[in-house]
């Protein structure tokens, strides 16, 4: 199992005067994505979130290519693209340049998203999340594996013949991750052959258990006749030593969900259907208390209890973990040390990580 770092650069309102200059939040997330590779991640994964109500990157493709150009090995990644609210024809030019700036180290990965708010600043119905998102997801692959291609549905019709340019490093495409929340978006991602990416939490709402996610997903890919479909997942992560410490990072946990929350429907009588199962999420997040975020939420706690934590979720078949330290206005510094610790005390314990056991013997040197 493989390790990348990943943040949705959370700054709500709620946060109150625990919010952090966006300009500054923005830099930092770029230093911490910059030193991912020498500690040996994987990969960076940069979210899209816009107008400050939840973060404060809204152009993942431009910091992308940033990074791009200060590192070599480690792979750059959107998590996710609003599809909905981008032109697909433009999404799947953005990352075809990322993936040939970068040669040939682009990742893909899109959703709905579920912050109404966004929706309505672009002037797009959020009732039309599902469809869009649907339709738009094979024209961005139709756009780099076609040339001179028309298009005709339901939201958008190209009915002269376009090419997108530059064309992938990646052939036919970068690979393809679906974010989901829900079991029709899951069902949606293994019938059209793309990659999955669950939230833990909401997967064990949704499904049980985060195995049972994973063995539902590729049942569906294989019944689709996708063979090579593969699943991951994020993870808050906090590396602690005293039960004190643990605790805190499980109450930075509930600060964060109790200071997003506000991004997620919570009135199933006006939420589309397809997204009603959010107010679900919201009514368990304020019923929760600390000590009730267990693994199917946050991995904290040692070094060893966090391998063995780890274990479990790579036994379920996910394929790679994208670790969130960064939650909760957890200052810069922390971030790093976090980072720094993971890196020289986890990693090496999973095999593949050649990368990670070079880097944690540098940090001991």
């Amino acid at each position: 199992m493989q390790f990348g770092y990943f943040t949705l650069t959370d700054n709500p309102m709620a946060y109150g005067d625990r919010r952090r200059n966006p300009n500054r939040l923005l830099l930092d997330t770029v230093d911490e994505a910059l030193a991912a590779e020498p500690l040996g991640y994987d990969s960076v994964w940069l979210p899209e979130h816009h107008f400050g109500a939840f973060g404060v990157c809204p152009a993942p493709a431009s910091v992308l290519a940033y990074i791009a150009a200060r590192t070599e090995r480690i792979r750059l990644a959107p998590a996710t693209v609003l599809l909905p609210c981008n032109h697909p024809l433009r999404v799947a030019e953005e990352f075809a340049t990322l993936d040939l700036l970068s040669n040939g180290r682009a990742i893909f990965s899109a959703g709905r998203g579920y912050d109404e708010r966004e929706y309505r600043a672009f002037e797009i119905p959020f009732a039309e999340s599902r469809t869009r998102f649907d339709e738009e997801m094979d024209i961005v692959r139709r756009a780099w594996t076609e040339v001179e291609f028309t298009f005709h549905g339901r939201h958008h019709t190209f009915a002269d013949p376009v090419t997108v340019l530059p064309r992938t490093v990646q052939q036919p495409h970068p690979p393809i991750y679906v974010a989901s929340f829900s079991e029709p978006t899951m069902r949606v991602a293994a019938e059209m052959g793309f990659n999955i990416i669950f939230a833990p939490f909401a997967a064990s709402m949704m499904f049980g258990s985060l195995q049972q996610a994973v063995t539902s997903f590729q049942e569906c890919a294989r019944a689709a006749g996708h063979n090579d479909s593969r699943a991951m997942c994020s993870y808050f992560i906090a590396l602690t030593d005293t039960p004190e410490e643990e605790m805190a990072a499980r109450e930075r946990m509930l600060y964060y969900l109790r200071g997003v929350s506000p991004a997620f429907p919570s009135d199933r009588s006006k939420a589309p259907p397809h997204i009603a199962y959010f107010a679900d999420i919201v009514e368990t997040l304020f019923k929760l208390r600390p000590e009730d975020l267990g693994e199917r939420s946050i991995i904290a706690g040692s070094p060893d209890k966090v391998i063995e934590q780890l274990k479990r979720v790579e036994a379920a078949g996910i394929e790679q973990v994208i670790c969130y330290f960064a939650y909760g206005a957890l200052p810069h510094e922390r971030v790093i040390q976090q980072m720094e610790r993971f890196a020289a005390e986890v990693m090496p314990a999973f095999e593949g990580n050649q990368s990670a056991r070079q880097a944690a013997g540098a940090l001991v040197r």
